[in-house]
Order: structure tokens, then sequence, then C-alpha cells
């Protein structure tokens, strides 16, 4: 690490929206360790996402970390709970996995400390999502603060930032953010309940927002979406 490139600590599931922020870490001049955390999901097509993506956006470094949430479940993503396909409502949905990114925020400030990084991207975002309590504002404040109060880094007087860069973007924002920094959106996968060629399945709650952000901001998605002809991606929403 030198003055003119920090390393920076990317929380990076493979999802369009951690592809994002790693490419902004990137742009701004930080040399990249990512994060992704294996945490028992339903499938392993996004974990495989952020390998492809990390390598393409030459990260220094790229920890897989193995933590079993299906041990405690709680959620559609870590137990036998059917994903919700009816559309995306107001209140938290299954899909929510119990302090998720409270957790997975504790690890990258670990790495971050470990690495000599002063410095955090994650990913969240709070205008156009799925109501998750852990994306908001204020829980990003509040981590930043708890990681200075409980790391020998803070105690010496090195506290960590941690940059949400699409905190306050719309999923057309980010669609058009990504094609602005050159990103290929079938690098990333956002789908929690893929169907059985392979395809996303075009209606949870995750494929829902990513595919209305693309259509919103007049791109084309790239990721195959089950029953849709080439021409049709991005539709249907």
């Amino acid at each position: 690490m030198s003055a003119d490139h920090p390393i920076a600590v990317v929380l990076l599931s493979g999802g369009l929206d951690s592809m994002v922020s790693a490419a902004i870490a990137r742009e701004q001049g930080f040399i990249i360790h990512a994060l992704s955390i294996d945490y028992g999901q339903r499938h392993v097509r996004e974990l495989d996402c952020a390998r492809d993506i990390a390598s393409r956006l030459g990260a220094e470094r790229h920890v897989v970390l193995p933590l079993d949430l299906r041990r405690f479940g709680g959620s559609a993503l870590t137990d036998d709970i059917a994903v919700p396909k009816g559309g995306v409502g107001d209140d938290i949905p299954v899909t929510y996995v119990p302090a998720r990114n409270l957790v997975f925020l504790a690890l990258t400030a670990a790495f971050a400390e470990s690495s000599g990084a002063r410095d955090i991207f994650i990913g969240v975002n709070a205008l156009d999502y799925s109501g998750y309590p852990d994306c908001r504002p204020e829980f990003i404040a509040s981590f930043a603060e708890t990681a200075r109060l409980g790391t020998k880094a803070g105690a010496e007087g090195h506290a960590f930032t941690i940059h949400a860069p699409l905190q306050h973007m719309t999923k057309a924002d980010i669609a058009r953010e990504s094609a602005r920094l050159g990103l290929d959106s079938a690098w990333s996968w956002s789908c929690y309940d893929p169907a059985p060629d392979g395809s996303a399945c075009g209606h949870c709650d995750s494929c829902r927002l990513r595919r209305k952000g693309f259509a919103d901001a007049g791109l084309t998605d790239r990721v195959a979406y089950f029953g849709d002809r080439p021409n049709n991606l991005g539709e249907g929403f």
C-alpha cells in the first residue's frame, strides 16, 4: 500500500450493487481487497460471480469466507422456506437474513484492520430495495462508530470510513452507473432462486427490482431471465 493508492476492503457479494461499489472504489484509486461470504445461501452462482468480478477489477486479494448461517435459519435464503414471487411489498420480506449486514460488516472491519485498510465499501441501497433494516443510512453510520470503538485501530485514532456510494441511488441510477463504469451486467447475479435451467427466475424481489431498474434506465440487462427471448430481457417486471 502507498499513500497514493490506499487499500479499501470491498464487501463483494457478486450482485450488481456490490460490483458497482467495487468499481467505484477502483475508480477512486483504491487497491481492492475483496471479501465474499459463503453463508450457505441457496446457490453458489453469486459467489462464482464475485470471484469473476474480483478478477476483472484487478483485486489484489479476494477472500471467500465460509460462515454457515443455515445453522441459524430464519430466512428463505438459508432455510427451507419458499422464496416469495408475488412482488415487492412494504414489509420486511422473508428473504431478510437475520443481522446479515451487521455480521458481514463486522467481518469486513476485521479484514480491513488486518490489511491495514481504513476504508470499507459496501453496496447497500436505501431507495429501491426490499425493506431490509440493515441497508439504512443510520445503520451504516452507527456501525462506523461501533467499529471505531471496538478495534485497536479505532482506539489508536485510526477510524474506519464506511463508503456506501449507492446509498441514495435508485436501481435505475445504479444501472446507469454500471454502464458508465464500463461494467457488463452479465458479470453479476442478483436472483434469489434460479430456474432449473440456470437462468434468473425473474420474479423474486431481487429480480423484479433489478429488471425495473434497467428498464427505467433504458438499458438492457444481459443476465438471462427464465422464459425471456433474447430481445425481451429487462421487461416483464
